[in-house]
């Protein structure tokens, strides 16, 4: 089981309460794109930016699973950030150091993938899939098949967990599944998932640019216009140019 005590949800909602900004909860909306016909429809905001989050999460790093699950749940971003934010700590302390604990890594994973449902706008995705599920599949290679579910899935957010689940691999110079997740998924119609790809193959080309090189010699007439920018952003002005008229 996930390790239990230190606080409640309500009393994380009272303290993100407080830290909250009027000016902040006027302008997140339409950031993230929480209006009619938007990517994060109908999502609501307190109005507390991340770094006063991350007090809040050293306050309750032992929160019980019970009340991160409270969290997960509830309608306001920010509790759903600082809940994730919380379980990226505890799985950190689960999988290093002398205290080490690889049942609870996997109950935490477990944990994760039965709660996507509220990794649901792009910074709860980037916040929490490479810190949990990509650093348990650097250490479980023959758990990657996960990542080939979530990339087929019709739901935006969890194909970005697929891809953003790849960045601790790109890291450790493993590149075969986001050139395979990025190749299955250059039709992807969404801009999120554009950006999210290309910036993971700029990754690979900052660790080896032979890679990358290759990747868009078979691909660049299929790849979108975002997703080739974002890639080549780090390479010289000539190459970038000669790439983009490719």
């Amino acid at each position: 089981m996930l390790k239990a005590n230190a606080g409640t949800a309500d009393q994380v909602l009272r303290d993100l309460r407080r830290v909250a900004r009027r000016d902040k909860a006027e302008f997140l909306p339409g950031f993230f794109q929480a209006v009619p016909g938007g990517y994060g429809e109908g999502d609501q905001f307190l109005g507390v930016v991340v770094p006063d989050q991350r007090k809040i999460v050293k306050q309750f790093r032992e929160l019980s699973p019970r009340e991160i699950q409270k969290l997960l749940d509830s309608v306001w971003h920010e509790c759903r950030l600082t809940g994730l934010l919380i379980l990226v700590d505890q799985f950190d302390r689960a999988i290093q150091g002398k205290r080490a604990d690889p049942v609870l890594a996997k109950a935490i994973i477990d944990f994760y993938l039965a709660n996507l449902q509220a990794v649901n706008n792009w910074d709860l995705v980037d916040s929490s899939a490479p810190h949990i599920l990509g650093r348990w599949l650097l250490e479980q290679p023959a758990q990657r098949t996960a990542l080939d579910a979530l990339s087929h899935s019709s739901v935006l957010w969890e194909r970005r967990i697929a891809i953003l689940a790849t960045f601790p691999l790109i890291r450790a110079v493993q590149f075969d599944e986001i050139l395979r997740l990025s190749q299955q998924l250059l039709g992807d119609e969404h801009d999120l998932m554009h950006k999210a790809i290309g910036w993971m193959l700029r990754e690979v080309g900052k660790r080896n640019k032979n890679t990358l090189t290759e990747f868009l010699e078979n691909h660049v007439q299929q790849m979108p216009r975002t997703m080739l920018r974002y890639a080549i952003e780090k390479m010289p002005a000539v190459e970038r140019k000669f790439w983009l008229s490719a």
